[in-house]
């Protein structure tokens, strides 16, 4: 091989992550702090962990996401915490399991975080090249390496493939069609046409941004403000990591206008020249974050949307139009947004714009993200089809793990669909795979009420603790936060309340007053009582309590409130426990069982399932099939 360059850098390595966006920048950071030797190949050092769309993270579903990285021991939350600029716990009116947190963040403190953590991290070294292709041993079966654009070639023992939107990416504004992984920046050859080579199925994709704002030039006195929480989360399990929580910074606020028919009419005009209204995007683009055109056709009848007006920063007049993501001509998007109120007089730094770019079928993957076709070789991110920091991040946290386990010859991790969100997302690209752009939601969760935000900690970080990743800090954190909650039920299961404290309380929202002592644990489970309540009314209560902290007393009080519900959820849970531990071998010949019909042994064969419970999920299999499996496993 003749190189370009003097061999610089160590040359071999345990793992290669391609790509350094969020998918990347995770599987990089888990990988060598498990103890692999990890190299991180980025076409740009100054675009690490860029937020290529909204400078935001978490959000519904994405915020459990995020708190399960970092229950994990990954970095995401740690970064989200010290570069936010506002935070909001989102659906607090609803149930626990619908809360989710989010933070508005800085996008240049957010990047520079990020790289900063990583070149902290010990066995992370960087090369700054595109890899334009891979090195596969002489039997065609396993990945050993990449070679770059520079003619570098780097062996490893696993490689990881996080491209998000590079591969083969075109943007599209209006008529005119770039080259692009990302605005002003270079798309990536050669990676989908070996694979496809190699015997892969490749698709395209199309995802979206909206233009930036000079905020100098907006009006915000004609726009709702829209505030952080009073009272301050965070989404890192780990101490002083909110700017917020140390009072070092105050947060800042976003805004919120609305499009209306004006603005709808001067959109419209540009349909003649949109790609997507003429064909010249063939791949399908979110349904649940459409672009501002797409939204005016599909909800015709509307009058307006709603636009979120957020900062990119503490030190930028950057701003963020979330809602109005568009490909149409610059002249039509200016047009348009200086008839939105508060947007008369709008400068654009640049317009939005669509990307297309190719992503690979997630049903080509094991559960543990490894291909099926070649041994060591990982995919994560949006090269699976999905969209979003946060589903980028899971797999990229898991990819890393799994690579790691695979080359030191440990057993993998798989996260069940009852244990973490991470779990669902991985199943579903997996087992059903997906034609438009993934995105994660509350309701793709079967057992929510288990796989809350707030107790991220207690399902993953014993599991992540054994496998080498989470710290002896964050396991002792968990083990103390579980003996205290439990302090404060016991408490609560086997100490009264008086009548004469609590009856005036009770007589203030219609509850029937005691007639003797009762044990707070029966008061707390009557509708619309809280701790806070408790505590406002029983000082005695609030006294005995004060030991614990504002988070303990929280997982505390839903774990007593919502008992009844959690544990008819274990139940189920404990039910698919059972499919989920009949395993199905990797070589299990699937055309030995006369008594498949041919579409489950077809998909059988193509979907390759890792056990019972991920078989029973796949689209075409019925209970019928199962029980043929069930019989010939001996079960």
């Amino acid at each position: 091989m003749h190189y370009l360059y003097p061999k610089i850098l160590q040359q071999s390595y345990d793992i290669i992550v391609v790509g350094a966006g969020h998918a990347g920048c995770e599987a990089a950071a888990a990988a060598a702090n498990m103890g692999s030797k990890v190299l991180l190949v980025t076409m740009n050092m100054q675009t690490i962990a860029q937020m290529s769309c909204n400078p935001a993270m978490g959000g519904i579903a994405k915020g459990q996401i995020v708190r399960e990285i970092d229950a994990m021991g990954g970095y995401s939350g740690i970064v989200s915490d010290k570069s936010a600029i506002q935070f909001r716990m989102l659906n607090r009116s609803k149930g626990p399991a619908m809360w989710s947190p989010r933070t508005q963040n800085d996008r240049m403190l957010f990047a520079a975080t990020w790289r900063e953590m990583l070149e902290q991290t010990p066995n992370v070294d960087f090369w700054q090249d595109m890899v334009r292709g891979l090195i596969i041993s002489k039997d065609g079966k396993r990945v050993e390496g990449v070679v770059t654009g520079m003619g570098m070639e780097f062996r490893a023992k696993a490689v990881v493939l996080t491209n998000g939107t590079f591969l083969n990416g075109i943007i599209h504004i209006g008529e005119k069609q770039l080259g692009g992984g990302r605005t002003g920046e270079p798309a990536s050859k050669g990676i989908t046409e070996q694979l496809v080579q190699l015997g892969f199925e490749s698709g395209r994709m199309k995802t979206g941004t909206p233009p930036r704002i000079d905020g100098r030039s907006l009006d915000y006195s004609k726009m709702e403000i829209q505030h952080g929480d009073e009272v301050i989360d965070k989404f890192s399990y780990l101490d002083n990591t909110s700017p917020f929580l140390n009072g070092s910074k105050k947060q800042i606020p976003c805004h919120v206008t609305y499009t209306n028919q004006k603005v709808h009419d001067i959109l419209k005009t540009g349909f003649e020249k949109s790609p997507m209204f003429q064909g010249r995007i063939q791949g399908l683009g979110p349904r649940y974050c459409p672009s501002i055109e797409d939204k005016i056709t599909r909800f015709s009848e509307r009058e307006r949307h709603q636009l979120f007006v957020e900062p990119e920063g503490w030190n930028t007049v950057e701003i963020y139009l979330n809602g109005f993501s568009s490909s149409l001509p610059e002249d039509v998007q200016q047009k348009a947004l200086r008839l939105i109120s508060g947007f008369e007089n709008a400068k654009m730094f640049r317009p939005g714009y669509a990307i297309e770019y190719d992503y690979f079928p997630p049903t080509q993957l094991k559960l543990t993200l490894e291909t099926h076709l070649l041994d060591n070789l990982y995919f994560a991110g949006q090269i699976n089809g999905t969209t979003g920091y946060e589903e980028a991040a899971g797999q990229g946290l898991m990819a890393g793990i799994n690579a790691h386990l695979k080359i030191m010859e440990k057993p993998p991790m798989v996260l069940n669909r009852y244990e973490a969100y991470i779990g669902v997302l991985i199943d579903d690209l997996v087992t059903k795979g997906t034609d438009e752009p993934y995105r994660m939601f509350t309701s793709r969760a079967e057992y929510r009420l288990l796989l809350r935000q707030d107790n991220a900690d207690v399902r993953l970080t014993p599991i992540s603790h054994a496998a080498g990743l989470a710290s002896k800090e964050r396991f002792d954190k968990v083990n103390q936060k579980v003996a205290d909650y439990n302090s404060v039920i016991h408490y609560f299961k086997n100490t009264s309340g008086e009548p004469n404290v609590l009856n005036p309380f009770l007589e203030t929202i219609g509850s029937a007053a005691l007639t003797q002592k009762m044990r707070y644990y029966n008061i707390l489970s009557r509708p619309n009582i809280s701790v806070a309540d408790m505590f406002k009314n029983d000082l005695e209560l609030k006294t005995a309590m004060s030991k614990h902290s504002n988070e303990v007393i929280e997982q505390a009080e839903i774990l007593m409130k919502y008992d009844g519900y959690i544990e008819r959820e274990k139940d189920n849970a404990d039910k698919l426990k059972r499919l989920e531990d009949v395993k199905i071998g990797n070589d299990f010949n699937f055309d030995l069982l006369g008594g498949l019909g041919t579409e489950a042994r077809e998909k059988l064969k193509k979907f390759k399932p890792a056990t019972i419970g991920q078989a029973s999920r796949i689209s075409g299999i019925n209970p019928a099939d199962i029980s043929v499996l069930l019989i010939h496993l001996g079960r």
